[in-house]
């Protein structure tokens, strides 16, 4: 395969990710979430379908600039790819937390953990190629933000 499809098939995964996580998030926007306190800095719910879209579409070119480096620095990129699918696999699961069991705690919780492997994902894509390390500070820069808003909710909730 070549970069491309490499990038492609990744933007692909990640894009997918996303819409199964939007599944579970549709219907507790519409019905639960609604009915929480949010805190003055909450934005409007139309802003995050645009912003998680370009969110991991950055994250497929990244995943596809690193994965494109394996016959060079195979374990490296090895490795960055494994924290990858971690913190994607991190990602999809605090929408199940959050909107699909309603449990703001628990997703806080998880977001923490989540941040960390966006971080070493940063970081390790970083060593390979600096592009892909810079298209991962949005996304952490939004999961900042958003740990923030979750921690917010909970509090405001509990």
């Amino acid at each position: 395969m070549n970069k491309i499809t490499k990038i492609l098939v990744v933007v692909v995964t990640c894009l997918a990710i996303g819409y199964f996580s939007g599944i579970v998030t549709r219907s507790a926007i519409t019905s639960w979430y609604p009915t929480l306190v949010k805190p003055s800095f909450n934005p409007p719910n139309w802003i995050f379908a645009p912003v998680w879209s370009m969110l991991y579409i950055m994250m497929g070119v990244a995943a596809g600039l690193v994965w494109s480096q394996i016959e060079i620095e195979k374990e490296a990129v090895k490795k960055a790819l494994i924290f990858f699918a971690i913190q994607l696999a991190l990602n999809a699961l605090w929408s199940y937390l959050f909107f699909g069991l309603k449990n703001p705690m628990l997703a806080g919780l998880e977001i923490v953990i989540l941040w960390l492997m966006i971080f070493e994902t940063y970081i390790q894509f970083g060593k390979i190629n600096k592009i892909a390390g810079y298209l991962f500070i949005p996304y952490l820069l939004w999961v900042s933000f958003a740990a923030v808003l979750n921690a917010s909710i909970w509090w405001l909730n509990s």
